[in-house]
């Protein structure tokens, strides 16, 4: 029996990307997913997939700026599994532009969901797990807030933060509760979608070495799975022809 087997895992930014590889293996180990992200209709199509494989998922639509949707993925955890071990926090938005360019709701807008919505994701969490007697945060950051560059500075501001407050709940957490932050390089995925179309051609050419959603899945699996008192604390992953 693995260390994942049986265990219920939310992940948030579920529905593509890191979430979906994500979900996908740890269901395949024997994890019930909870799934969680802002897209109905694939949050369904993935707990069908993963159904279909054999495997036992749940959803709920999430908006991670929205507190009471995460207290409803942790209870939907709960309710449907009767308890919740891991609380995946990947949902993330990287709209990536010069601070000259003043855009102040790109900005906001990354405070809101890549740093609040962890917050939130905490806050629904933490007491769940302190009466559980056992429970684990994994936290999405990013290798932008390991070296900071032109265009990336809210962005890597709010990584960086959920980074500090990370090690934070660490410290705090006891020696009943695990804390992991992974820190993905260049991933394929839709990250560069909304970005100025000037920006975004600069990360379309980082993207052609970009490693694929399923390594930073089996770094988050490689956490999740270690033995009860093993806390693995940071995972970087990134391709090597990063620089």
């Amino acid at each position: 029996m693995s260390g994942i087997e049986g265990k219920v895992v939310a992940i948030t930014g579920a529905s593509s990307g890191i979430g979906e590889a994500t979900a996908l293996l740890l269901a395949e180990r024997g994890a019930k997913i909870v799934l969680g992200a802002r897209r109905p209709e694939r949050l369904e199509a993935l707990a069908a997939r993963i159904e279909k494989a054999g495997g036992e998922a749940a959803w709920a639509r999430t908006d991670v700026t929205r507190r009471e949707d995460l207290s409803g993925l942790v209870e939907l955890a709960r309710d449907r599994y009767g308890k919740l071990d891991v609380l995946v926090s990947n949902a993330g938005v990287g709209l990536i532009s010069r601070l000259d360019d003043l855009r102040v709701e790109d900005w906001e807008e990354m405070i809101d969901v890549n740093l609040k919505g962890v917050l939130y994701g905490i806050a629904a969490a933490l007491p769940v797990f302190r009466d559980q007697g056992f429970g684990h945060f994994v936290n999405t950051v990013s290798t932008a807030g390991l070296r900071i560059v032109p265009l990336q500075s809210v962005y890597a501001g709010t990584k960086n933060a959920v980074r500090t407050i990370s090690e934070g709940l660490r410290q705090e957490a006891g020696d009943s509760l695990r804390v992991t932050v992974v820190s993905p390089g260049a991933v394929r995925t839709d990250f560069a979608e909304r970005m100025d179309p000037a920006v975004k051609g600069q990360i379309d050419k980082m993207m052609e070495v970009a490693l694929s959603p399923d390594a930073v899945a089996r770094a988050i699996a490689f956490a999740i799975e270690q033995p009860d008192g093993v806390d693995v604390g940071d995972i970087v992953v990134r391709p090597t022809a990063q620089g």
